[in-house]
């Protein structure tokens, strides 16, 4: 395999990384096989390996192309949105054991809410979203995982939080807790009034 490298010690390495990503990007009860299916592409793949990218770069590559085969084939709506305003970049999926519990406790749900609206993101969106939002990667990564220039992985990220945004707006209240937490709350969702019939005895 190329240069040395062992399938069985990439597998132990990415393996639970590969499935926690799929399992994000697809939000499947199928994130087990999607991820087996993944490495058994970089089984056939990796003699060809070339090291042209980083190991982690091309593994991500084949994971992203297969997750979005699966959701491309459940969405076939992309978005075609135009946005131009000026966002803010919010990252509310905070990792972080240090942190009290009620505070996880919290971002917990505040990463529950955002996910709903996250999911409802084109495949494309939703992509660049995880990639850096989630797994951390830098935008020039993010560029070389999807195969595309600095400048397109700038503008979907820009349209994508836009987007994001928007509807968190509309569905979400965010505020700074007591112990200046940054938090949200999901808005009630408005009753419509139905008028009551007159009785036939009024």
């Amino acid at each position: 395999m190329g240069r040395g490298i062992d399938f069985n010690e990439v597998y132990v390495e990415f393996k639970p990384k590969v499935l926690l990503y799929i399992s994000r990007l697809t939000n499947s009860h199928d994130a087990e096989d999607i991820t087996q299916e993944v490495f058994e592409k970089i089984s056939r793949g990796l003699e060809g390996f070339q090291e042209k990218s980083k190991l982690s770069t091309w593994i991500y590559r084949i994971a992203t192309n297969t997750a979005l085969d699966k959701l491309r084939a459940s969405s076939s709506k992309l978005s075609s949105e135009e946005f131009t305003d000026e966002t803010e970049d919010r990252n509310v999926w905070i990792d972080n054991s240090k942190v009290p519990v009620d505070q996880s406790l919290v971002r917990k749900e505040m990463g529950e809410c955002v996910r709903e609206y996250v999911d409802k993101l084109s495949p494309d969106f939703k992509t660049v979203i995880v990639l850096s939002e989630l797994e951390g990667f830098k935008n020039k990564e993010i560029a070389d995982i999807l195969q595309v220039s600095l400048d397109t992985v700038k503008i979907r990220l820009h349209r994508a939080r836009a987007s994001l945004k928007k509807e968190l707006d509309v569905g979400c209240d965010f505020y700074h807790s007591e112990q200046d937490i940054f938090s949200c709350d999901r808005k009630p969702i408005p009753v419509k009034f139905k008028p009551q019939k007159k009785s036939d005895h009024s």
